[in-house]
């Protein structure tokens, strides 16, 4: 749209379904080019990403012609499907329902690169559900504890 100027960056994290540690090591760079493709179609501009083998976070210089809602099915669908059409995962691979998206001014994008290059430190300290959680209190996201994760039963 003409004459329309922003500046939106959007911070994602989601998890494998049940958390289950189905990201390997070995494929896991293959997966990160595959979600950059994505956010790249969708016009949007890829600052970040990298993970654990739980669970992945993505920023996002997002452009407001596509909601961030639309945008996340976009990522999670096609993801998973390559995942398994590309038979990467030992068993089905789907990402748990929903996400967290939190937003951040350009003063703070060097400190949220950062956060999300060093991952695998960051948990060795600490786990996601207590990262995700710090995250939703931070902020100040009210939350239910009871919907934050489903627990493979």
């Amino acid at each position: 749209m003409a004459n329309t100027y922003t500046q939106i960056h959007i911070h994602f994290v989601f998890a494998v379904k049940y958390r289950k540690a189905m990201i390997h090591k070995n494929w896991k760079d293959e997966l990160f080019k595959y979600i950059s493709g994505i956010i790249k179609n969708n016009n949007h501009k890829l600052l970040a990403i990298n993970g654990v083998s739980d669970h992945i976070h993505i920023l996002i210089g997002i452009r407001p012609m596509q909601s961030i809602s639309e945008l996340m099915k976009s990522v999670k669908q096609n993801s998973s499907k390559w995942i398994n059409e590309n038979k990467f995962a030992n068993s089905h691979f789907e990402w748990q329902e929903g996400y967290g998206a939190f937003s951040y001014s350009k003063s703070q994008l060097n400190a949220v690169i950062k956060y999300i290059e060093n991952q695998e430190q960051h948990h060795k300290k600490k786990t996601f559900r207590e990262e995700y959680i710090n995250f939703l209190e931070k902020f100040e996201v009210d939350y239910d504890e009871k919907f934050i994760f489903k627990e493979l039963i």
